[in-house]
C-alpha cells in the first residue's frame, strides 16, 4: 500500500524515522487529491503553496533533531466549519464566501502546534444545518462507495476525504450526529468526545456560531475522524486539551483504558427499539457482533435498556432547538416567540418553536432533566463498561440534496420513515455528553459499509477507543472504496 494511504501512525513513524520527508509526503497527497477529489468533491479549498511552506519548515526542523510535536509533518485537511488563519473558511454559506479568518479556531491551533501541515478545507452543508453535505458555494460531496448515496452531514466532506485517502485524519463536529453519521455512511471511524460543563476539545472558532463569537452550543463537541480506532487515539491525544484561557491552571489527562482484553469487558448490546427500528441488515449486524463478543469471552447483556429512548430523544431535541436560537436575528426570533405562544402543546410544530423560545426557567428545568439523565447513565455504567448500539437505522441513505428537507425521508425495510430518524441512535449520547465511537462493522449485500456505535461513561474516551480496536480484530475487514485500492 502506498504510504499516503497507510495508517496515520505508520506515516508519522516514517516521518520521524527519516524514511520520507514531509514535503515528499505532501506531494503524494496533492497528487492523490488531484486524481480523486473531482469525483468526490470532498476537498473544497486547497492551499498547496501554504502547505508546501509548512512541510518545508517541518523538514528543516526535523533535520536539526527538533520535533514540532505528535503530528510533525503530517498533511491534513480541516473541516470548513473550523476557522483557519489565512485560509478561506465559508461553512458552506454564500454570506461567508470570502471569509478569511485572521485567527485559527482553538482546535486548529492545537493541530498546528503539534506539527500538522494543513492542506485545505473539506465540505459541509450550509452552516452545518443538514445531515447531507451540499451547499450553494461548493455543491455536493458524494459518498465514496456509491454516487447515489449521501456522504452524510455535516462532516460529510471530512468523512469522505478520510475514507478516500485524501487526508489521514480529520476533526469533525457533532451536535446531532454530524460527526458520526458521515463516518457510518463513509465506512470510517469517528469519536464524539466527552462533554461535561465544558468540552474536552475546545470549540471556539467553530461556525456556527458566527465568526467572532467566543461561545458555542452547550452540546456541540469536536472529535477525530480516522480509518481506525488506533488512529483516532493519535489525534485525540493532540486535540483533547484545555482552551487557551484555561491552560495556565488546567491540564487534561484522559484515563487509560480500564481493561486490556475483550474478555474482561462487560458489554451491553441494544440492538433495536420500537422508537427507532433498524433494518434487517442492521439487525443481522448487531446479532453477529453479539456472537463475536460472546465468543471472545466478554460478559454480554443483550436485554439492556439504560434509558427510555423516547424521553431521551425528546429532551435532546428540546435542548438542541434551544441552543440553536442564540444567533437568530432579533426580528425573526420575536416572530418565533409570537408563533410559539399561539400554539397548543400538542401542535406538530410546538416542540420546535416552544423549545427555541423557552424561558430561562424552562431551560433550567430541562438542564436539570439532563443532569438526572446523566445520573441514570452513570448508574448503568457501574454494571457495564460500554454499550453497543446501531449507528443508524440503515447503511448510507439515498442522496436527496435536490429535495427540500420537509419532503425527504429514509426507507427502512421498504417503509418510509422520517428523514431525521437517521440520527436518533446517535442522539442517545448527545444530551449527556458521553463519548461515542462509530466504527465500520460489516457491509450490505451491495457493498455499503454498516457501522455500530460504542458508548462509554463520561471521560472514558480512551476506553471506548480501546474497545473499538479490540472489536476490529474480530470483525470482518471493512469494505474499501475504489480510491483506496489503487
Amino acid at each position: 500500500m502506498p504510504l499516503h494511504l497507510a495508517s496515520a501512525r505508520r506515516q508519522l513513524a516514517a516521518l520521524r524515522g527519516g524514511d520520507i520527508g514531509s514535503r515528499d509526503l505532501l506531494e503524494r497527497y496533492l497528487q492523490h487529491i488531484a486524481e480523486t477529489n473531482p469525483g468526490l468533491n470532498a476537498v473544497v479549498t486547497l492551499d498547496a503553496d501554504g502547505a508546501r511552506a509548512a512541510a518545508d519548515r517541518a523538514d528543516r526542523h526535523l533535520a536539526t533533531g527538533r520535533s514540532l510535536g505528535a503530528l510533525h509533518g503530517l498533511p491534513m485537511t480541516v473541516k470548513d466549519a473550523l476557522e483557519t488563519e489565512g485560509m478561506r473558511t465559508t461553512c458552506g454559506s454564500p454570506d461567508l464566501r470570502d471569509h478569511v479568518p485572521d485567527r485559527d479556531a482553538d482546535v486548529v491551533a492545537l493541530l498546528r502546534a503539534a506539527g500538522a501541515v494543513v492542506i485545505g478545507k473539506t465540505n459541509v452543508p450550509t452552516l452545518c444545518q443538514d445531515i447531507q453535505t451540499s451547499n450553494p458555494v461548493f455543491g455536493t460531496t458524494r459518498n465514496p462507495y456509491a454516487d447515489g448515496r449521501t456522504a452524510g452531514g455535516s462532516s460529510g466532506g471530512p468523512a469522505a476525504a478520510v475514507a478516500a485517502g485524501l487526508s489521514p485524519l480529520e476533526v469533525g463536529s457533532d451536535l446531532a450526529g454530524s460527526l458520526r453519521l458521515p463516518a457510518a455512511y463513509c465506512g470510517v471511524h469517528a469519536l464524539r468526545t466527552s462533554r461535561g460543563g465544558s468540552p474536552i476539545v475546545p470549540t471556539r472558532g467553530h461556525i456556527p456560531r458566527p465568526p467572532g463569537w467566543l461561545t458555542s452550543s452547550d452540546m456541540i463537541t469536536l472529535g477525530p475522524i480516522a480509518r481506525s480506532a488506533d488512529d483516532l487515539d493519535v489525534l485525540l491525544q493532540v486535540i483533547a486539551a484545555p482552551s487557551p484561557a484555561d491552560t495556565p491552571a488546567w491540564k487534561l489527562a484522559l484515563p487509560a483504558p480500564t481493561r486490556s482484553g475483550l474478555d474482561q469487558y462487560r458489554i451491553g448490546i441494544w440492538a433495536d427499539d420500537p422508537y427507532c427500528r433498524v433494518d434487517a441488515a442492521t439487525r443481522d449486524l448487531l446479532a453477529q457482533v453479539a456472537v463475536l463478543v460472546n465468543k471472545a469471552g466478554a460478559a454480554v447483556d443483550e436485554t439492556t435498556r439504560p434509558v427510555a429512548f423516547a424521553d431521551s430523544d425528546t429532551l435532546f431535541q428540546r435542548l438542541m432547538y434551544a441552543t440553536s436560537s442564540a444567533t437568530a436575528p432579533d426580528e425573526a426570533f420575536a416572530g418565533e416567540v409570537r408563533a410559539a405562544d399561539g400554539l397548543a402543546d400538542d401542535d406538530p410544530g410546538a416542540l420546535y418553536l416552544k423549545s427555541r423560545t423557552m424561558r430561562h426557567r424552562d431551560w433550567a428545568r430541562a438542564d436539570e432533566a439532563r443532569h438526572k439523565l446523566r445520573a441514570r447513565w452513570a448508574g448503568y455504567f457501574t454494571d457495564h463498561d460500554v454499550l453497543i448500539t446501531p449507528a443508524a437505522p440503515t447503511a448510507a441513505a439515498a442522496d436527496q440534496t435536490s429535495v427540500p428537507i420537509p419532503q425527504r425521508y429514509i426507507t427502512v425495510d421498504g417503509a418510509k420513515r422520517p428523514y431525521f430518524d437517521q440520527t436518533s441512535w446517535l442522539n442517545l449520547a448527545g444530551p449527556v455528553g458521553l463519548p461515542s465511537l462509530v466504527m465500520p462493522a460489516g457491509r450490505t449485500d451491495d457493498g455499503l459499509p454498516l457501522s455500530i456505535q460504542v458508548i462509554g461513561p463520561y471521560l472514558s474516551d480512551r476506553t471506548v477507543l480501546a474497545v473499538g480496536t479490540l472489536l476490529a480484530r474480530l470483525l470482518p475487514a471493512a469494505p474499501r472504496p475504489a480510491a483506496l485500492t489503487g
